[in-house]
């Protein structure tokens, strides 16, 4: 859905095609989310389906150029005056691994926990030396990507750090004892007889 609405919002500008979309969205977003040419496409053929863009013209290379229709203006403004829904929330595999790693044989929650923190940090440092390179006269929608960017990397060390002190206060500082993550061994001895 958002990219889709991302479309229309570029479209909103003028008229554009496949290609132009597909940069657009790549310069708006720092080319942190890149765009394949083909998903523009498919996108655009939904949105045309639907009724929010219309082809309008050839371009001069024979690119399909899209429009917005009053339809498409329409579920745009409707889509900016709309609060995103946030519950459920998606998977985060983050979160998983280390709920599985909780109580999981030849498995440390304190190491999973330690690895996922130093991976948090360094991405901090990278977003952090991208705003450093920001102008400031620069594009204020890349500003706002990174920024939650950071405050979201910035949760997740917060977030961290709170498993890593809830696991020490329960006592549970360590690997525990058992085996290692292995497939069981079956004795087949008594069924080879």
């Amino acid at each position: 859905m958002s990219i889709g609405m991302s479309l229309l919002a570029i479209l909103h500008d003028a008229p554009a095609y496949g290609m132009h979309l597909k940069n657009e969205f790549e310069a708006r977003t720092g080319s942190m989310w890149p765009l394949n040419v083909g998903q523009v496409y498919s996108t655009l053929a939904r949105c045309e389906r639907d009724g929010l863009v219309r082809m309008v013209e050839d371009g001069p290379e024979g690119q399909k150029v899209y429009d917005l229709t009053d339809a498409g203006r329409e579920r745009l403004r409707s889509w900016f005056e709309t609060p995103t829904k946030t519950l459920p929330p998606a998977r985060d595999e983050r979160v998983l691994k280390l709920v599985m790693a909780t109580g999981q044989r030849g498995v440390s929650s304190l190491d999973v926990i330690q690895a996922e923190r130093r991976s948090a940090v360094e991405l901090l440092q990278e977003l952090t030396s991208l705003k450093r390179k920001e102008s400031p006269d620069g594009d204020v929608g890349w500003a706002f990507l990174l920024d939650s960017l950071v405050f979201q990397t910035e949760a997740r060390v917060r977030w961290l750090d709170d498993c890593e002190a809830r696991l020490r206060r329960r006592g549970d500082t360590s690997t525990r004892p058992d085996a290692p993550i292995t497939a069981p061994v079956h004795d087949t001895s008594e069924v080879s007889r």
